[in-house]
């Protein structure tokens, strides 16, 4: 049995609206999801959370400004089926440093398709309604930061 999770960041972008920035999965359509990915060797989750906006929503470091980062690691695991079919079946789940990034710029200043697109659209979503969009094995994970970010945020 495999039992490591993959080291990656999640990012949840709040606009000027305080709604949340949600991708429609491209290999999932049914999930919305914030945006998240691996962790580079020799990169810190600070500098993959800026790359990983980079690289889903074609935005960049000079758009947004850092407001929160969640104090622990949260993990997940996949369901049975996903995991051989997910990173060569190396990890059960993932483990996720999460970030709260202020949104400055405008949505024009988002491009899903400036580096090999994972999100085939995007929205800005109500807070309330982030959890219900979700995958149901990530729900709880959404819960966490949601809770803790709501009081930095003042969501």
């Amino acid at each position: 049995m495999v039992d490591q999770y993959r080291p990656c960041v999640g990012i949840m972008l709040v606009n000027e609206d305080n709604k949340i920035f949600v991708g429609r999965r491209l290999d999932f359509t049914q999930a919305w999801q914030m945006p998240q990915g691996g962790i580079d060797a020799g990169e810190t989750p600070l500098e993959a959370a800026y790359r990983e906006l980079d690289e889903e929503t074609g935005t960049t470091k000079e758009y947004v400004d850092l407001i929160a980062e969640h104090p622990e690691w949260l993990s997940y695991d996949l369901p049975d089926a996903l995991v051989k079919k997910l990173w060569d079946g190396k990890f059960k789940g993932q483990t996720q440093k999460w970030f709260a990034f202020r949104f400055l710029g405008q949505d024009s200043d988002i491009n899903l398709e400036k580096h090999i697109p994972e999100f085939s659209e995007y929205k800005w979503s109500e807070l309330n309604s982030l959890t219900h969009e979700i995958v149901p094995f990530k729900r709880h994970i959404y819960e966490n930061i949601i809770q803790i970010f709501s009081h930095v945020l003042h969501l």
